[in-house]
């Protein structure tokens, strides 16, 4: 039998291999999505601020307003590398569609020496006036974990707030107190 399909196999000669020629069809770009609740405004924010490598202008721009300064409302831009990290920091805890309570966002140096004269915890030259930290809470991951999360990602400051239940994330030099 065996000589049977090698005599028929020579009378066909050689068969193709299957082509490996395959058009490379553009994947679409990665989105990136951020959910909040304002503790102090009520307000939410669904958006998705970067698609692929892009930051979408009009998401920052809803973000910057979000992440206002809610005893003055003055807006301030931020760095956008914040909201990668705490994009990456959702997908890190395991809830990577969860709500994020924002405790704060930018403060204008007029709140944040507010906050000073009221708590040795405010640092003179806070990062959150530079628009470049926030404190936030996730529902559902305890503050211990959601600071463990944080400081293993080592993309910036790290600040645990045990008492007060929230974590101060920021993009700024490594460090945690």
């Amino acid at each position: 039998m065996l000589h049977v399909v090698s005599f028929f196999l020579l009378l066909l000669g050689p068969i193709a291999a299957p082509s490996t020629n395959t058009v490379d069809i553009p994947s679409a770009p990665e989105i990136h999505r951020l959910r909040f609740y304002h503790t102090h405004t009520n307000e939410r924010l669904d958006v998705v601020y970067r698609k692929g490598d892009v930051y979408v202008p009009e998401a920052i721009s809803q973000l910057e307003h979000f992440l206002r300064d809610h005893r003055t409302g003055e807006v301030h831009h931020f760095d956008p590398r914040l909201f990668d990290v705490l994009g990456d920091l959702m997908v890190s805890v395991g809830d990577p569609e969860g709500e994020i309570d924002v405790v704060c966002g930018y403060r204008t140096p007029w709140s944040n020496a507010f906050l000073r004269s009221r708590s040795k915890a405010v640092a003179k030259h806070s990062l959150h006036m530079q628009a470049m930290a926030i404190d936030v809470r996730l529902p559902g991951v305890s503050t211990e974990n959601l600071r463990d999360a944080a400081w293993e990602l080592h993309r910036g400051g790290v600040g645990y707030y045990r008492r007060d239940a929230f974590v101060h994330v920021d993009v700024g030099r490594v460090r945690s107190w």
